[in-house]
């Protein structure tokens, strides 16, 4: 359940589950009314009466690992453009911005042609092109209304509105009164169907100076994004969800027609409804606003598998700030036994302060100021990497870090984990289990999770009853199976007179 951030819980209700025994849970398996609509759209509701509220989650099987070669950080991108309305909403006269809107893009087009020349562009094209555009998005200001759809959730009650994009999956979700389910499926459903890029080239300033804070000043941004594109060398887990900046710079509007033409395939898309709701009323109003988008049954681009890894890559970036380390060993993903097994050995090494490695590099030897593991990185529609990532004690260097924290490895290889060790971490897991079912908003956002990315949202359900298998054992062979130099990279991020 890593992959799903977790909030906090009375300790009293960790109690009671532990109590039970194996009968995990809330039976909320048994309570969710899964239904299929005919164009292949999945719909998952979870009647809980607890409030007058409901939690609203639409996932979409699409994300950064779906975008076209040259075309990446459009998934993200359209994410954001996803939030400026459509032809009813955000508008003043349509009819008159429609037109606006095609020659601001066409405009952009033949500005971002001419720059693509380099040194062979027209100084003096590229000039008028600004110009032209600057005063067409003016002239567009006229007859748009920034920030309606925000605007229309904040007055009819809405809360945690949100949204994300990740390799895998692009999220939507609010919480609002349960008497405005139908608002938010005529606005999520109007989008959905007929979206306007408004403000496209603004909005692709606003990504670019994102990755500029998020990655090209930040260290450790840049460090991670290093390490993806040296530990994959094929699959489109190496690219940044934000998109290389060479890529980002010259997305145009129909990049983004390219990958949003799979949101509109209902076979990839997951509704998840729970709250105080009447689930067949709350059916009939899905069925009314989502039902009549046609079903595609396309068939999507083969994404290339990863090849096996044969040797140990290292890659190093140099940059004014404290060093830190990043170690990675590919694995498969989930719903693979191994991946269960591999939950627990994180826990093992870095849940807790008597954890394996944060009692021995912090505590004891005092090597390292963090230390934490991760299972499932970047993404988990394919296999993925379990992350080992800390930064060194001043005087201490990378290298003595590494050197400890493969140190460790090599004795779990050769020493099994104690009783206590396993059973202190699956009862971490069983905690963060609990917290996951704290609110509406968290049980939506599992259940919608793990049935658009597994097409099985009861994954959650037998989840530590998998976990409660794991045994000694089982963590020693996927150590020695995983945790090997051939199948090891190593990233390290350096101060620049070296540390």
């Amino acid at each position: 359940m890593k992959r799903i951030k977790f909030s906090k819980v009375v300790f009293a209700l960790f109690f009671i589950f532990i109590l039970n025994g194996n009968s995990y849970g809330f039976d909320l398996e048994s309570k969710v009314i899964k239904t299929r609509l005919k164009n292949g759209l999945t719909v998952l509701m979870l009647e809980r009466h607890i409030s007058p509220t409901v939690s609203l989650y639409i996932r979409y099987r699409v994300g950064a690992v779906d975008e076209k070669k040259g075309e990446s950080g459009a998934a993200h991108l359209l994410e954001h453009m996803m939030f400026k309305g459509t032809p009813t909403i955000g508008t003043k006269n349509y009819a008159v911005e429609k037109k606006i809107l095609a020659a601001i893009e066409k405009t952009g087009v033949a500005l971002d042609r001419e720059r693509l020349r380099g040194v062979k562009a027209n100084p003096e094209r590229i000039r008028v092109l600004q110009n032209k555009l600057i005063e067409l998005q003016k002239k567009h200001k006229k007859y748009f209304i920034p920030n309606e759809i925000d605007r229309l959730y904040t007055e009819n009650g809405s809360v945690d509105m949100n949204a994300s994009t990740g390799q895998d999956v692009t999220s939507y979700h609010l919480s609002l009164p349960s008497n405005k389910i139908e608002l938010w499926a005529r606005i999520e459903s109007d989008r959905l169907m007929n979206p306007v890029f408004r403000e496209f080239y603004t909005e692709r300033d606003v990504v670019m100076e994102e990755r500029r804070q998020r990655v090209e000043t930040d260290p450790h941004g840049k460090l991670y994004e290093q390490f993806l594109s040296t530990a994959y060398k094929t699959h489109p887990y190496r690219r940044p969800i934000l998109g290389w900046t060479e890529d980002l710079m010259n997305l145009s509007p129909s990049s983004l027609r390219n990958i949003f033409s799979r949101y509109r395939s209902p076979e990839s898309i997951v509704i998840a409804v729970v709250g105080d709701i009447n689930p067949s009323s709350t059916l009939r109003l899905i069925e009314k606003y989502f039902g009549g988008i046609p079903s595609k049954r396309e068939k999507h681009s083969v994404i290339p598998e990863e090849p096996k890894q044969t040797e140990e890559r290292r890659v190093s970036i140099n940059f004014d700030a404290n060093p830190m380390l990043l170690i990675g060993y590919h694995k498969p993903t989930a719903p693979a036994y191994d991946d269960y097994v591999l939950d627990v050995l994180e826990a093992i090494l870095t849940k807790g302060r008597t954890s394996r490695l944060y009692r021995r590099l912090v505590t004891e030897e005092g090597i390292a100021k963090s230390i934490n593991a991760a299972n499932g990185i970047p993404g988990a529609r394919y296999p993925n990497l379990f992350i080992i990532s800390g930064e060194p004690r001043f005087p201490h260097t990378n290298a003595e870090l590494e050197e400890s924290i493969l140190r460790e490895i090599e004795n779990l290889k050769a020493q099994p984990v104690s009783p206590e060790e396993i059973t202190k971490a699956k009862n971490h897991l069983r905690m963060g289990f609990i917290q996951s079912m704290d609110s509406n908003s968290e049980i939506a956002s599992i259940l919608s999770y793990y049935e658009v990315l597994l097409g099985n949202y009861k994954y959650f359900a037998d989840y530590l009853n998998v976990i409660d298998r794991v045994s000694i054992a089982d963590i020693q062979n996927v150590i020695g199976v995983y945790f090997t130099k051939n199948n090891r990279t190593i990233a390290e991020l350096k101060n620049e007179k070296g540390e």
